[in-house]
């Protein structure tokens, strides 16, 4: 995965490959699916989520640069990978899963650092408002089915995104942006 996947992708932060090696993927995954953990696929769980390719976690947590100081809230579908590769290199991590995303704060209100494991039309306005202005946000971004790693940053209840790579990363259902019409 190390060798095969992220150096050749430009994932070469000692940190990151530190972590990725260090954490079983296998360990986040359902029993039946095991012997395809270091696939450079998304991967289904049990639970209707998305396990991404190590790809898009090594990116992810590349793009974060995680601080020592930094409070994270992970959006996670359900394997719990990402927040287990990031817990060590901060102060504080809080999962999430997408429907407690969109509910009311709480004990991680002034969060640093927002990382969305999947891919988001929108980053719901309750997620927003447990982040601390200027915090930073790394997460995948789906527009018209096509999705991106974005950063961005968060100020007064908004997030500016900007894209850094067109990557497959598994949708959040629940950050769908509401269905109407349009001509």
């Amino acid at each position: 995965m190390i060798d095969g996947q992220l150096r050749p992708s430009g994932v070469n932060a000692e940190y990151v490959l530190k972590r990725m090696g260090e954490v079983a993927r296998e360990d986040y995954l359902p029993v039946a699916v095991r012997n395809i953990a270091y696939m450079d696929r998304a991967i289904a769980l049990d639970n209707g989520g998305w396990l991404p390719a190590p790809l898009v976690q090594g990116m992810m947590l590349q793009e974060a640069n995680p601080r020592p100081g930094d409070r994270v809230i992970v959006v996670d579908s359900g394997s719990g990978y990402l927040a287990a590769l990031v817990r060590p290199l901060v102060r504080e991590v809080t999962e999430l899963s997408p429907q407690d995303a969109l509910g009311a704060g709480g004990e991680s209100e002034g969060a640093t650092l927002l990382l969305i494991d999947g891919a988001a039309e929108q980053i719901p306005a309750p997620l927003l408002a447990r982040l601390a202005d200027g915090a930073r946000i790394v997460a995948g971004t789906s527009d018209n089915g096509v999705t991106r790693l974005a950063v961005g940053l968060h100020n007064a209840g908004s997030a500016a995104m900007l894209p850094v790579l067109d990557l497959g990363i598994p949708p959040i259902a629940a950050f769908d942006k509401p269905k109407g019409w349009s001509f």
